[in-house]
């Protein structure tokens, strides 16, 4: 076990906070622990630190890398662990509540309340044990692509994930970002249907709209398909330019929760969400990643966040998954699940 993955061991056992995170298409592992256990927050985008912020944006934590040891350690995953099947069975109960959530998600869209909604829902898994370094390492090696993390601190919890989502990517003045949505299993002739065309050219329209007020030159891709683990969606790349540094953290407001997310329009889709959903979603489809700061080179005025998405909260030997999918007028209850199921195999994997 390396040095690093020892530390992140001691913090834990010691409850001080920390995060452990492993970039797209990297094997470098990154681990940033904070001296103590001070609860830290943002407070309008200039600090320096691993930022973690939740989906109504009320809580907005941070480890400041001023009062913190950062390792960075690279690592060969390739024979860690053999990946086996997952049993994807759901309890019925859960399979009804779902689907009358989003029949009425359907409603509220046709009487024309809504383009789009987002709407999840939480399994809990009881686990036999659980290991917090070889669960991390299943989620590097078997999510290449992913935004893999570890994030703790004792007085908010332990969550862990495999995001395929950027949020925002800045450097001095240049921004990018994405634009993703549909969801189905990966295979070598994938076709997108009209609802999830449509899902991307919404959450598309609705990025580069409000790029403009904080952002010039705004360049945008032909969409494409996008592989993450066993799944993949349509993606767009976003790049522009801020037209001020004292911009981004205005930016950063406007485009959280972005469609993908929440919906269209935004504040009433997130009213409908937090409402009818029946569980408060926390940290899950906020956003997280490194603010002001790259942890590997110490470049300032580098900031690279993703959204929270494909993860788990742990509360001892307990894991809550959250998963979710964007509906439109055109979806149907059944598919939408079956959708969300497919989705909690990226964790499932990691932690069966």
């Amino acid at each position: 076990m390396g040095t690093l993955f020892q530390k992140q061991v001691d913090h834990f056992t010691k409850q001080l906070p920390f995060v452990v995170f492993c970039k797209p298409n990297l094997n470098q592992i990154i681990g940033v622990f904070q001296h103590n256990d001070a609860l830290h927050t943002i407070s309008d985008y200039t600090e320096n630190g691993f930022a973690f912020v939740s989906f109504d944006s009320t809580q907005k934590y941070f480890i400041p890398q001023e009062s913190s040891d950062v390792y960075v350690e690279t690592i060969d995953t390739t024979e860690y662990y053999l990946p086996k099947t997952v049993d994807l069975s759901y309890s019925e109960e859960a399979k009804s509540d779902f689907e009358q959530l989003v029949a009425k998600g359907v409603k509220a869209i046709v009487d024309g309340n809504f383009d789009k909604l987002v709407l999840s829902r939480k399994e809990t898994l009881l686990l036999p044990s659980f290991d917090i370094e070889s669960t991390f390492r299943k989620f590097v090696q078997l999510y290449p692509t992913a935004f893999k993390y570890c994030w703790y601190h004792p007085k908010v919890g332990l969550w862990m994930g495999a995001t395929p989502e950027q949020l925002i990517k800045k450097h001095s003045n240049s921004i990018a970002t994405v634009a993703l949505a549909g969801t189905q299993l990966y295979s070598e002739s994938v076709v997108w249907e009209a609802k999830e065309q449509q899902e991307q050219v919404f959450v598309t329209d609705y990025i580069v709209d409000n790029l403009k007020d904080f952002a010039k030159d705004i360049q945008v891709s032909t969409p494409y398909t996008f592989q993450a683990g066993s799944i993949c969606h349509i993606k767009t790349d976003i790049r522009a330019e801020l037209k001020a540094t004292t911009d981004f953290g205005s930016c950063l407001e406007r485009l959280h929760p972005t469609p993908a997310v929440c919906g269209l329009p935004k504040l009433v889709a997130q009213q409908f969400i937090i409402k009818e959903e029946g569980y408060d979603r926390g940290m899950y489809a906020g956003f997280l990643g490194e603010l002001n700061v790259d942890f590997a080179t110490y470049k300032r005025e580098t900031s690279d966040l993703f959204v929270n998405l494909r993860c788990m909260e742990m509360e001892g030997n307990q894991a809550n998954l959250y998963v979710g999918c964007g509906i439109t007028k055109d979806s149907i209850p059944e598919k939408e699940f079956l959708e969300t199921v497919n989705k909690s195999m990226t964790m499932k994997r990691c932690i069966l």
